[in-house]
């Protein structure tokens, strides 16, 4: 069924595919960024506002009516503004976003978290109750970019004990790579995937986490066509079910994380340190883009599951 569908953030890395994605299926799509592509998809409608103005955010939304919203709109990198600045902006915008959705009439609001919640990489160390990570493993962020992203799921789980009119969705997408990461261009950190590849100290620091941007814009297109068969303010992983590795996890992890070598003996062969499995579990999707089919001169495909 097509919705009329809101957009936040998408002139970015993740939102140019999604806005492409939702658009290619047949929705209504309305991008909301401060900032516009430079090239727009036909047929999208875009606005640009400030959406840590609550006010001027309700009245867009109002104007505009969406019967979904997917909130991707964020400072997306740890660091990358003070500590004060991206907590502030990234809740800011969840919440302004999440009300101004309510108070429209929006049906069906999907937020975007992040796997950094978690907290690998703590400079006071971490290490999680079990590898995968799964979702009913308790997060422990230790920057804000990481509590930014937890309190807005947080505030997606307030909103859905608030009404029983509107399903919430919070989900973590892994390390994204866009469709021109694959052709060589740089990906979020400055380095290109095959050299992520040739030195896993690249990738260890997101645990060898990744997600084609394609790949999550399936998850959001299922996520709100089965949104009703899931319980209000669910949250799930979106990832690749490889690690962006050419070796085991299993010797990776302890080579790269010596805390977590105890941990790491259920990564076996090409698993990643994520899993989706709640998501083909409740939803029916699962993640068909590796860095094996994509990427050119690789062997080709991991062997199915």
């Amino acid at each position: 069924m097509s919705e009329r569908v809101l957009i936040t953030g998408g002139s970015g890395r993740l939102g140019r595919s999604v806005v492409t994605g939702f658009a290619a299926a047949g929705h209504e799509v309305i991008s909301v960024d401060q900032t516009m592509p430079e090239d727009p998809t036909p047929g999208v409608t875009y606005r640009s506002i400030d959406l840590l103005d609550a006010d001027s955010t309700q009245a867009l939304f109002e104007e505009l009516r969406p019967t979904a919203v997917v909130s991707l709109a964020a400072v997306a990198v740890p660091f990358s503004a003070p500590e004060d600045v991206i907590l502030r902006t990234n809740a800011g915008i969840a919440h302004n976003v999440t009300a101004a959705a309510v108070a429209a009439g929006t049906k069906k609001v999907v937020i975007a978290s992040s796997p950094s919640i978690m907290g690998y990489g703590s400079p006071a160390g971490w290490v999680p109750s079990r590898l995968p990570l799964d979702e009913d493993v308790m997060p422990q962020p230790w920057h804000a970019y990481g509590l930014s992203k937890y309190v807005a799921e947080q505030v997606a789980a307030m909103f859905a004990q608030q009404t029983d009119d509107v399903k919430f969705i919070s989900f973590r997408p892994c390390y994204v790579i866009a469709p021109e990461e694959w052709e060589g261009a740089p990906t979020q950190q400055g380095h290109t995937i095959a050299e992520r590849l040739d030195d896993p100290a690249l990738s260890a620091v997101a645990l060898f986490n990744y997600v084609d941007a394609r790949d999550v814009t399936d998850f959001l297109l299922t996520a709100l066509a089965n949104i009703d068969r899931v319980e209000n303010g669910s949250v799930f992983f979106v990832g690749a079910r490889d690690a962006m590795a050419r070796r085991p996890l299993a010797e990776l992890i302890p080579e790269h994380f010596p805390a977590l070598g105890h941990l790491a003996g259920e990564l076996t062969g090409d698993s990643p340190a994520f899993s989706v499995q709640k998501a083909k579990d409740v939803l029916g999707w699962e993640p068909t883009r590796s860095w094996r089919t994509e990427l050119s001169g690789e062997p080709g495909p991991p062997p199915e599951a």
